[in-house]
């Protein structure tokens, strides 16, 4: 008995405990998302995935430089002889007939030699050969092909930098999305402190007759106004979290979660060039024309002679009766001419393909410099309107500190308040949203150009 009970007051113990750590929400920093997306994110995981294919396919090219070696065993058997020779099948007429008469001599009752007519051979017969072959020049398309092999491998890794990149800029994104909502709900039960505020003070003003019942109501609206977009928020933080945790590859906690950044202030003024830095896309665009280079020699290659040697051993009673074994060295010269008029449409197809591809990488430079002018003119924009918002968020302050002293002087309505109090929270609000953008170009601008 005592037993069961210390049993159960462990189990008491652990239901405790493990209670209170399922209602702890989950802590995120904006370094740990990151880490989590790499070591998390599907699209991440495929990319990895993609560039040990890359791998797998230059070890495969490589193995052509190195002998090609095969093994066989053959066996068969025929209902009849696949060679016969025959006496008629030695030499002219007149040796034939002599080698006869000699026969017919030789298998007489007197010498009795039992001397056959003609020789069977190949009946039936069993072998065991092996053969290496060692290829010397195959032109170009052994080295050619590792070349594009590898260029591919460089490839994969390049599309796996970007790919890491952009997913690191969503969830940067996402995670100050979250962070903004998260602070446009604090300013929003500011605001609906502030509306309590006026409510006690309408109240007494109510008490002591100098305002009718109608501003209560219009401070009750208000209050609703507030409700109401307290509960869009959180929503929208819910489906925020919900789009961060899958971006980082982690389950969605039913408690939420929390973020220890704060939306950062300082403003970049300075943007000098990294001399090293060269955009990715740039070194992907000249990768296309490289490979296509490769190609077209790939193809060339089909045209020019191969030439190859190599060996092969034999053991077996394929011919003869006994069991023999016979090696033999060889040398091999092959020449496609048949194929050259072919071919030469193939070439003049990858000179095409190469022209497309040198076309393409000056356009998209051309825009990817846009691109860079374009993130950078949103991040100075964003620095800008910044300031302005500021100057309105203390204006807003001030005119909302004007208004309450004007209405408990009799002033102004009540409804100048409230709309003072509004102006106030949309210049807290802007103020978010603007330094969310900031932050958002200020990223975008030093991916595309590493400053």
């Amino acid at each position: 008995m005592m037993v069961m009970r210390k049993l159960l007051l462990l189990c008491f113990i652990a239901f405790i405990a493990f209670g209170a750590s399922a209602q702890n929400p989950v802590v995120l920093s904006l370094d740990s998302c990151f880490a989590l997306a790499k070591a998390n994110n599907a699209e991440l995981k495929m990319n990895k995935l993609e560039i040990e294919k890359a791998h797998q396919v230059k070890a495969q090219i490589f193995t052509k430089y190195f002998p090609q070696v095969s093994a066989s065993y053959s066996a068969f058997y025929a209902f009849n002889p696949l060679i016969r020779i025959t006496v008629d099948d030695i030499g002219s007429e007149e040796f034939s007939s002599f080698i006869q008469e000699l026969i017919n001599v030789l298998n007489s009752e007197e010498v009795n030699a039992d001397i056959p007519s003609n020789i069977d051979m190949m009946q039936n017969g069993s072998s065991v050969n092996a053969m290496l072959v060692q290829p010397v020049y195959a032109g170009g398309r052994i080295v050619n092909g590792n070349r594009l092999a590898n260029l591919g491998v460089q490839a994969a890794e390049l599309k796996a930098h970007v790919s890491e990149r952009d997913i690191i800029e969503s969830v940067e994104s996402s995670y100050y999305l979250v962070l903004g909502l998260q602070m446009k709900v604090k300013t929003i039960t500011e605001a609906l402190s502030t509306v309590d505020s006026i409510d006690k003070m309408v109240k007494t003003a109510i008490d002591a007759g100098v305002v009718t019942k109608a501003d209560a109501l219009q401070v009750a609206l208000k209050r609703n106004e507030f409700i109401a977009l307290n509960l869009k928020l959180n929503n929208g933080i819910t489906l925020a979290s919900k789009l961060l945790c899958h971006q980082i590859g982690i389950e969605y906690p039913e408690e939420g979660i929390i973020l220890e950044d704060t939306i950062e202030n300082e403003k970049d003024k300075s943007f000098e060039q990294n001399e090293d830095f060269s955009r990715p896309e740039m070194a992907l665009l000249q990768m296309q024309i490289d490979a296509e280079v490769l190609r077209k020699k790939l193809t060339l290659g089909e045209a020019l002679p191969t030439v190859g040697f190599g060996a092969t051993v034999f053991y077996g009673n394929m011919v003869y009766k006994g069991f023999s074994g016979n090696g033999l060295l060889f040398a091999r010269v092959s020449v496609p001419i048949s194929a050259w008029w072919e071919i030469s449409h193939k070439l003049k197809e990858h000179d095409i393909k190469i022209q497309q591809a040198e076309l393409m990488r000056e356009d998209l430079t051309g825009k990817m410099l846009l691109q860079e002018e374009q993130a950078l003119n949103q991040m100075v924009e964003a620095q800008a309107l910044l300031d302005s918002d500021y100057a309105a968020l203390e204006m807003a302050k001030e005119n909302y500190r004007i208004a309450s002293l004007n209405y408990n002087a009799g002033l102004n309505t009540l409804a100048e308040v409230l709309q003072a109090n509004a102006l106030l929270l949309q210049a807290e609000n802007a103020i978010t949203d603007r330094q969310i953008t900031y932050l958002t170009a200020r990223r975008r601008y030093h991916d595309l150009t590493g400053r």
